[in-house]
C-alpha cells in the first residue's frame, strides 16, 4: 500500500518541499548546469514596498511569474527569477515618523542622518516579513540574488542614470504644478494620489466689476460695506473657496454670450482688492456652474495652463504644511479648511455669496497618509520625457516589445503621445538623494558620480548637496538592469540575462512603471528592457467591488488566510486560471474551494494508483480501447497546453489540464481501468503502466500551476516511470523536462470510439438519474450500435461497469428493432434502449422524448439555415463539411426520437 495520507493536507508538504527545493539550489540558474549556448529566461519580480503587506495583487503577480519561471525551467531554459523589494520613500518615511510620534518626536528633532539610520533599522525588522510572505506563495526565486533599491550597486546605478541624463540635458530643475501632500510635505506622483468621492458644496460667489460707478472697495473687508456701490458683477462657482485668495484672473468661454461683454475688463478680488483681468479661454466649460470660473494658476492644473496662456500671476497662498501664508492677507496663519469656513462667512456678510449647492466630486488623497492633496507650484526636478517617449513608442510599433493584451498598445501610444515631463524630486529624507551640488561661492551647479569636496569651477569648499530625494519610481525604473549589475556592463548576469523576457504586472501601472522602465532602458542601454509586457487585471470580490480594508469581510481576501485555509496551490491555480490578460476578475471563494478539491481529487487518484502497484508489475502489453484513448488524449493535451503556454494563454492552459485530469482521467479512465485491476485473471500490468504514464506526464503539465501537490505526488512515483533528461534521471519535478507530445500515440479512431461509448454511458446515467434508479441496481439494455457494435462488444465488461448494466440481460447488435416501451439514448447512428416496464413513468418518458425532439429540431433548422447562407461559400471546406455531417447526425437522431415516440403511442 502507498504511504500517502488519505487526503491531501497542504501543511504537511508546503514548507518541507520549499525548504528542500531551495536547499538543493533548484531556484538558481547555475544548478541547471546547462550548456553555455542554451536558451535562457529571466523575469524580475516587481519589487514590493518594504512597508507592504501581502495582498491579492502581489499573489496574482507571484502566481503568474512563478508559473512562467517553472515552465521555462522545465523547458530547458537557464532560468532566473530575481526577487527584491523597494525602499518605498514616502511610505517608509511615514511609518518611521509615526513611530517617532509615539515618543513625542519628529524627524526634525533627530536630524537627517539619525532619521535615515532609524529608517534602516525599521527596514531590517520588516524585510524578513516581506520575504517570508512571498516564500509562502511558493515562488522559485533565486533568493541569493535578492535586491533592494537602496543596495550599494543599485544606488550606484541610480546615480549613474541621473548623471547621464543630467549631462544630456534630459534632467532639469524649475517651477511646475505638482501634487503636494501637506502632511508628507512633499510632491507625490499621480500614482500616489487616490481619488475619493466627497459630498461637498458648490459655492456661487460674485466679484464686482470695476467701472465708472465703482472703482474699488468702500469699506474694510468683513464690515459689510466692502462692495457697497458696485453695480456690475461676474458670478462664478467654486469647490475651493480658500483658493480665491490666489486668484489672478477670471475666465469665460469665447463663445459664451452671457459674459462676452466683460472680456477684456477687470474684476476686483474680494478680501484683497486686487484687480484681475477677465479673459476668454476654450478650456472653460460653459455648462459648469455659471460658465465663468476663477483662475488660480498656483493651485489648479487647468488654471495653471490658462494662466500660462494669458500671462496671469502665479500666487501661492499656502505653506508646505497647508496653512495660509502671508499672501492670504487677513486669513494668513489659518489652516486651509478653517480659511474656507471663514472666507465663506465673510462673503455672505458682504453680500457676495449668491448661493450654496450640494455637490459630489472626486478629490485626490495621498495614498500613504490619506491627506487631501493640494495642487501646488513648486520648484522640482524633472525628466524631459518627450524625446524618451518617441523611442518607447517605436519599440512597440516595430514589435521589439509586445504588450499582452494588444489592446493596451492604444493606451500606450495615447499616453506617450500626450506625455508630460516627469517630476522626479521628493521633499523627503529616505531615498536616493539627488546627486546635484551647489557652490555658495560662485553659484555653480553640477551633478557627479562621486560626492565632491570642492567646487570644480572655483575650487571653493563651500558646497552643498540638493536636499531632495528621487521619486521611488526612478530607481524602480532601472530595476530590469540595475538588478543584473548595470552600470557594470561586464557583469555576468547583465550579459547573460539582459534584456529580460517578461514584465508581468497590473494594467493600472502600465504607464507609471512599465513606461518608465522602457524609457530609461532605451535611454541608458539602447534596448527595451524586456520583449513582452503581460498585464493582469484587478482582483475584485465576488460582487465586483474593489477589495478594501474597510470591508467587513476583508479578512477572507488576505492571501495568507487563504493559504492557511485552502493551501497555496488552490490560491495560485485560482488566480492563474480565473481571468484573462488585462481583464478584472471577481474572486469567488467557491473557486478557491474548487481548486482545493481538485488538488485532493488528484491526490486520491495518485493514492489509488500507487495503492494498486502491488497487484502486478506495470508493463505495457496489449493496449485496449480505453488505453489508446487516454494516451491519445494525453498527448493531444500536451501539444495544446504547450501551444497555449507559448502564446501566454495561461488561464486556458491550466483549465484544460484540470479538465483532462478530473473529467477524463479520474472520472473515466481510472474507472475503466478497474475492470482489469479488479480481475486477477486479466492483464493488470498494462492499465497500471498506462495509469502511471498518464499521471506522471500530467503532473509535469500541471506543475507550474500547482507546484506543491504535483511535486509531492511525483516524488511518490516509481523511479522507472519518471521522465529523464539527456543527462539521466532527475531528482525533482521542478527540474524535470517539460513533456513533448508524441504524434505516434495520437489516435483519432480511439478518441471517436471511446467518445461515443462515453456519450452512451452518460445518456444511460442521465436516464437512470431521471427515473431515480438505485445507483447499485443493474439494468437490462439493448444496443443497436451500427459500426460501433464490435467496439462495444469488445469492451462489454467496461460498458457493464460504467453504465451499471445487467450482463445477463445485455444485448449488443448492429441493428435491431427497438423494444416496445423503452427509453432511448441516441448517439449518432448508435442507440441504447432501456426497457421501461416497471422502471419508469411512461408518460414522463413521452414528455422527455418530445422535449428532446423539439430542441433537436430547433438545432436542425438553425443548421439548415446556416448551410443555406453565406457560411457555405465563405467558410473553409472542411468546416462546411463538418457542419453537414453534424446536420446529418442530428437528422438521424431526430428520426430515432420520432420512432420512439411512436412506439410509446
Amino acid at each position: 500500500m502507498t504511504d500517502l495520507s488519505k487526503t491531501y493536507n497542504p501543511k504537511e508538504h508546503e514548507d518541507r518541499l520549499y525548504a528542500w527545493w531551495e536547499s538543493q539550489g533548484y531556484f538558481k540558474p547555475e544548478t541547471q548546469a546547462l550548456p553555455p549556448d542554451s536558451p535562457r529566461f529571466c523575469i524580475t519580480m516587481p519589487p514590493p514596498n518594504v512597508t507592504g503587506i501581502l495582498h491579492l495583487g502581489h499573489a496574482m503577480t507571484a502566481a503568474l511569474e512563478d508559473l512562467m519561471a517553472r515552465y521555462y525551467r522545465m523547458r530547458g531554459c537557464e532560468t532566473l527569477y530575481l526577487p527584491g523589494s523597494d525602499h518605498a520613500g514616502i511610505a517608509t518615511q511615514n511609518v518611521v515618523e509615526r513611530e517617532l510620534g509615539k515618543e513625542g518626536l519628529t524627524r526634525h528633532d533627530l536630524g537627517r542622518a539619525a532619521f535615515i539610520e532609524k529608517a534602516w533599522e525599521w527596514k531590517g525588522k520588516t524585510h524578513a516579513r516581506i520575504t517570508n510572505q512571498h516564500r509562502q506563495l511558493g515562488i522559485s526565486c533565486d533568493w541569493e540574488r535578492e535586491r533592494f533599491t537602496l543596495d550599494e550597486n543599485l544606488s550606484r546605478a541610480v546615480r549613474t542614470a541621473f548623471v547621464t541624463l543630467y549631462e544630456r540635458g534630459l534632467i532639469t530643475r524649475g517651477p511646475y504644478m505638482v501634487n503636494w501632500c501637506p502632511r508628507c510635505e512633499s510632491a507625490i506622483s499621480d500614482l500616489e494620489v487616490e481619488p475619493q468621492v466627497h459630498d461637498s458644496h458648490l459655492w456661487h460667489v460674485r466679484y464686482p466689476i470695476r467701472n465708472a460707478d465703482w472703482d474699488g472697495p468702500r469699506g474694510e473687508w468683513g464690515s459689510g460695506a466692502w462692495a457697497e456701490g458696485a453695480t456690475e458683477f461676474i458670478v462664478m462657482a467654486t469647490t475651493r473657496p480658500e483658493t480665491i485668495l490666489g486668484d489672478s484672473g477670471v475666465a469665460v468661454h469665447p463663445t459664451d454670450a452671457r459674459w462676452g461683454r466683460l472680456v477684456g475688463r477687470s474684476a476686483v478680488l474680494p478680501a484683497l482688492g486686487r484687480e484681475i483681468p477677465i479673459v476668454a479661454d476654450e478650456a472653460v466649460l460653459p455648462e459648469f456652474g455659471t460658465g465663468a470660473v476663477k483662475v488660480t494658476p498656483a493651485h489648479d492644473p487647468t488654471d495653471y495652463e490658462i494662466g500660462m496662456r494669458h500671462n496671469l500671476a502665479q500666487i501661492d497662498v499656502m505653506t508646505p504644511t497647508g496653512l495660509m501664508n502671508e499672501a492670504a492677507g487677513p486669513y494668513a496663519g489659518l489652516e486651509r479648511y478653517a480659511c474656507r469656513k471663514a472666507i465663506v462667512a465673510d462673503f455672505e456678510r458682504e453680500g457676495l455669496l449668491v448661493k450654496v449647492e450640494p455637490y459630489q466630486h472626486s478629490v485626490g488623497h495621498c495614498q500613504r497618509c490619506d491627506t487631501i492633496i493640494e495642487p501646488r507650484i513648486s520648484t522640482q526636478w524633472f525628466v524631459k520625457t518627450a524625446p524618451l517617449a518617441e523611442k518607447a513608442m517605436e519599440v512597440v510599433r516595430n514589435g521589439t516589445m509586445r504588450i499582452i493584451p494588444d489592446r493596451f498598445e492604444k493606451v500606450w501610444f495615447h499616453w506617450m503621445e500626450n506625455i508630460r515631463d516627469w517630476c522626479i524630486s521628493r521633499q523627503l529624507w529616505w531615498g536616493h538623494r539627488i546627486p546635484v551640488w551647489y557652490c555658495d561661492a560662485c553659484g555653480h551647479q553640477w551633478s557627479a558620480l562621486e560626492d565632491p569636496t570642492t567646487c570644480p569651477k572655483c575650487g571653493s569648499a563651500s558646497i552643498r548637496q540638493d536636499e531632495d530625494v528621487l521619486d521611488t519610481w526612478f530607481s524602480s525604473g532601472l530595476w530590469p538592469f540595475s538588478t543584473l549589475g548595470w552600470p557594470d556592463t561586464a557583469a555576468p548576469d547583465l550579459q547573460r540575462f539582459f534584456p529580460t523576457d517578461v514584465r508581468e504586472t497590473g494594467y493600472d501601472i502600465l504607464f507609471f512603471w512599465v513606461a518608465r522602465e522602457t524609457m530609461l532602458s532605451l535611454a541608458l542601454l539602447g534596448q527595451a528592457p524586456y520583449t513582452t509586457v503581460y498585464l493582469h487585471g484587478l482582483i475584485r470580490n465576488e460582487r465586483g467591488e474593489k477589495i478594501s480594508k474597510s470591508m467587513p469581510d476583508a479578512w477572507k481576501y488576505d492571501p495568507l488566510y487563504i493559504i492557511e485555509e485552502y493551501g497555496t496551490d488552490a490560491l495560485r491555480y485560482t488566480l492563474a486560471t480565473s481571468s484573462t490578460p488585462g481583464n478584472d476578475m471577481n474572486l469567488d471563494m467557491r473557486r478557491i474551494e474548487g481548486a482545493r478539491n481538485f488538488a485532493n481529487k488528484l491526490w486520491q487518484a495518485g493514492r489509488f494508483i500507487l495503492g494498486n502497484l502491488e497487484k502486478a508489475e506495470p508493463r505495457l502489453g496489449e493496449l485496449l480501447l480505453e488505453d489508446r484513448w487516454i494516451l491519445s488524449r494525453l498527448n493531444r493535451l500536451t501539444g495544446e497546453v504547450s501551444e497555449l503556454m507559448e502564446t501566454f494563454q495561461y488561464g486556458e492552459a491550466g483549465r484544460r489540464v484540470r479538465d483532462f485530469l478530473w473529467d477524463e482521467f479520474c472520472d473515466w479512465y481510472i474507472e475503466a481501468a478497474k475492470v482489469r485491476l479488479y480481475d486477477d485473471a486479466a492483464d493488470q500490468g498494462t492499465p497500471l503502466a498506462v495509469l502511471l504514464t498518464v499521471l506522471e506526464q500530467a503532473l509535469r503539465l500541471l506543475h507550474p500551476f500547482m507546484p506543491y501537490v504535483t511535486e509531492a505526488l511525483w516524488q511518490a512515483l516509481p523511479a522507472s516511470v519518471k521522465a529523464e533528461t539527456a543527462h539521466g534521471a532527475v531528482p525533482a519535478l521542478i527540474v524535470a523536462p517539460w513533456p513533448l507530445a508524441e504524434a505516434a500515440l495520437l489516435d483519432d479512431a480511439a478518441e471517436a470510439q471511446m467518445g461515443a461509448l462515453m456519450e452512451l454511458v452518460r445518456g444511460i446515467r442521465n436516464v437512470r438519474a431521471e427515473y431515480n434508479v438505485e445507483p447499485g441496481k443493474r439494468i437490462p439494455a439493448t444496443f443497436a450500435a451500427g459500426e460501433l457494435a464490435p467496439v462495444l462488444q469488445a469492451r462489454r465488461p467496461m460498458l457493464e461497469l460504467l453504465a451499471r448494466l445487467d450482463g445477463a440481460a445485455l444485448t449488443i447488435t448492429a441493428q435491431t428493432e427497438a423494444p416496445a416501451q423503452s427509453a432511448a439514448v441516441v448517439v449518432g447512428d448508435a442507440a441504447a434502449y432501456l426497457p421501461l416496464a416497471g422502471l419508469v413513468d411512461l408518460d414522463a418518458e413521452r414528455t422527455r422524448l418530445q422535449k428532446a425532439l423539439v430542441q433537436l429540431e430547433g438545432h436542425i433548422q438553425g443548421s439548415r439555415a446556416k448551410l443555406a447562407g453565406p457560411f457555405a461559400q465563405k467558410a473553409p471546406a472542411e468546416v462546411v463539411e463538418g457542419a453537414r455531417q453534424r446536420l446529418a447526425e442530428m437528422e438521424t437522431e431526430a428520426a430515432q426520437l420520432r420512432e420512439q415516440l411512436a412506439r410509446l403511442g
